[in-house]
């Protein structure tokens, strides 16, 4: 299998993990950063939103899935979720799932996502096979 991206060492790992504590508030632009750094190396483009206005209890990610499809993701205490199918969009009228990981919802959004993972998780374990000899 071939790989066409170089995802980080530590492509295994929950956003929770790099989340900002204020007291009992999670940061969630800070939370939303440590997001897009985990799964960048897997779509076309991601960032969270400069347009959009991100507070401490919820913040806003523009992703590009590797099909060219466009979506605007919501980050809250309850998880992310679509909230809108172009960057920068929020659809006050759209109600979709929340989902507990980014990786959760992205292997719903994507083919493109779950192949470029499958196949990092596949590097990493053959680079680990090979260094335990």
């Amino acid at each position: 299998m071939e790989i066409d991206c170089q995802p980080e060492d530590s492509i295994v790992c929950s956003f929770d993990e790099d989340c900002v504590e204020l007291g009992d508030v999670k940061d969630m632009r800070l939370e939303a950063e440590a997001v897009v750094n985990d799964v960048l190396f897997a779509v076309a483009e991601m960032h969270v939103s400069q347009s959009l206005s991100s507070a401490s209890d919820v913040a806003y990610i523009n992703v590009e899935t590797r099909e060219g499809n466009h979506y605007c993701l919501e980050l809250t205490e309850a998880g992310l979720r679509v909230v809108g199918y172009s960057f920068d969009q929020v659809d006050e009228d759209l109600t979709t799932q929340y989902h507990e990981t980014v990786y959760s919802l992205l292997d719903t959004l994507s083919p493109g996502y779950r192949e470029a993972f499958g196949n990092a998780l596949l590097q990493r374990l053959e680079r680990l096979k090979q260094s335990g000899r």
